[in-house]
């Protein structure tokens, strides 16, 4: 509902369209073990957003579906204290350690770069650009970045 957290989505959910996103992250939990985590605040435990995995409802070009994306939304009340890049590094250590996981991907408007900056943080790679295809061609979220991390080999 933070009109600065969705800057760089298309539209800001309405607090039923919140409930139902919410159901869907649960039930993916339970059916995987894994999903969009809600992250916390140490000291008071309070929610500040999610971070995690979810396979995004679309294909992209040379990637096999469905993949596996690593996403964050952080309260911009917690921004600037490197948690959405700490949060994400664990996440992405557990895709690889825990669920076995072989590629990650993340991926964001060319203009995030808060969130692009994160990607390069926690060691991701630039694979490129893309027209995402939920967004009409002229919107100007429409080009997105893709970011991926490959599991480490022995």
């Amino acid at each position: 509902m933070d009109p600065t957290v969705r800057k760089y989505f298309p539209n800001l959910l309405t607090r039923e369209e919140s409930k139902t996103h919410i159901v869907a992250i649960e039930k993916n939990i339970a059916r995987q073990g894994y999903g969009l985590f809600a992250a916390e605040w140490k000291e008071t435990g309070a929610f500040i957003g999610f971070i995690g995995f979810s396979h995004p409802g679309f294909q992209l070009p040379h990637i096999v579906t469905p993949f596996i994306e690593i996403g964050w939304r952080i309260s911009s009340h917690y921004w600037g204290r490197a948690l959405a890049t700490e949060g994400a590094q664990a996440c992405l250590q557990a895709g690889f350690d825990r669920w076995n996981m072989d590629e990650i991907y993340s991926f964001t408007s060319i203009h995030n770069h808060p969130s692009e900056k994160v990607m390069i943080r926690i060691g991701m790679a630039r694979q490129g650009t893309f027209a995402h295809p939920l967004l009409p061609a002229d919107h100007w979220l429409n080009e997105h970045v893709l970011y991926k991390a490959a599991k480490p080999q022995p």
